[in-house]
């Protein structure tokens, strides 16, 4: 089975090295690696696909992975079987190639890009105006200028995120359990929602 799992450790060479040993020596198998963040106290967070053969439980590498010095599993969830991690470039080309269609195309994009359970588009005026599976029916358009962690009353077990697509719609993303959205994710989101304007008024 495939699983996604956050860890925080030592910007420092040979520390990626001992993560990745601690998931062979417990079972797994690393299918890729993202880095989300580093950080100026000298730590870095990386984001790491996993296969998990049955009958191991994501625990043993949860544990494995903490007992190596300085390093902190934050987050570990399933992901979908066959999902791969689609860098922001690849976005942007697929983006590109449906510029008529540029904010859905988004849209479309960014459960892989962001390891997210759903997005959607929300116009001022019409809600929800596009988005992804597992998204909410509703969701109340929030004015916003620069991209933003949102607080939804009501739900304390999914991490919202949106970012200004124009002055009528804006995209908002959803993670159930966590994590929270870094400071990197928020202006790639920010970025990518810029760009997408970009392509569809050219």
């Amino acid at each position: 089975m495939s699983y996604l799992m956050r860890v925080e450790l030592p910007d420092v060479p040979g520390s990626l090295g001992r993560v990745a040993t601690a998931i062979g020596m417990s079972g797994g198998d690393i299918e890729a690696i993202e880095i989300v963040e580093k950080r100026p106290d000298g730590t870095a967070l990386d984001d790491v696909l996993l296969e998990i053969p049955q009958g191991t439980m994501p625990d043993s590498i949860v544990s494995a992975c903490s007992a190596v010095d300085a390093v902190k599993v934050l987050w570990i969830s399933h992901y979908p079987s066959g999902g791969s991690l689609v860098l922001d470039l690849e976005a942007v080309e697929e983006i590109t190639a449906n510029a008529a269609h540029a904010f859905d195309k988004l849209v479309d994009l960014l459960p892989a890009t962001f390891r997210v359970d759903w997005g959607m588009r929300v116009h001022r005026a019409k809600g929800v105006a596009y988005a992804t599976s597992a998204a909410p029916d509703e969701f109340e358009f929030v004015e916003i200028e620069e991209p933003v962690r949102l607080e939804v009353d009501g739900d304390e077990n999914t991490v919202y995120a949106a970012a200004r697509l124009d002055g009528n719609d804006i995209i908002v993303i959803g993670r159930r359990g966590g994590p929270e959205y870094v400071d990197s994710e928020l202006a790639r989101l920010g970025h990518l929602s810029a760009l997408a304007l970009t392509i569809a008024n050219a």
